[in-house]
């Protein structure tokens, strides 16, 4: 979700590429859904790991869960990279109907935004 919330603000301008510790997973529909909302298409999005970056080039890295903040600091430990953690709710391991579940999903995507306006602010608008 943040990869796709932060390319729906600021497009092309930044370059985001988003990982996760576990790869191979399919996107997660409930992500799929609460980012249509706001009119991000997740679909074509696929999973990748730490491994799958084609380089250890980066400025900035933010991890989302402790396991990747760990996995970050491993990575960038001899990398002039700024690394920042977001702790972040994981939204898949809440129980209940539908609509229960969305709302977790919707608050970590309304968080997300938030602190990405935050650290990167920039147009008004979002770029299509």
């Amino acid at each position: 979700m943040a990869e796709g919330l932060l390319k729906h603000l600021h497009g092309r301008r930044v370059y985001v590429d988003s990982v996760g510790v576990h790869g191979d997973r399919e996107i997660d529909a409930f992500a799929v859904a609460v980012m249509d909302e706001l009119g991000i298409d997740l679909r074509r999005h696929r999973s990748k790991t730490f491994d799958d970056l084609e380089d250890g080039l980066f400025d900035l890295v933010i991890s989302l869960s402790p396991e990747a903040q760990h996995r970050a600091v491993e990575m960038t430990r001899t990398a002039a990279c700024e690394v920042e953690f977001w702790h972040t709710m994981d939204p898949s391991i809440i129980e209940g109907n539908r609509e229960a579940r969305l709302n977790a999903y919707r608050e970590v995507r309304d968080t997300l935004m938030r602190r990405i306006k935050d650290r990167f602010p920039g147009p008004l608008t979002p770029v299509l």
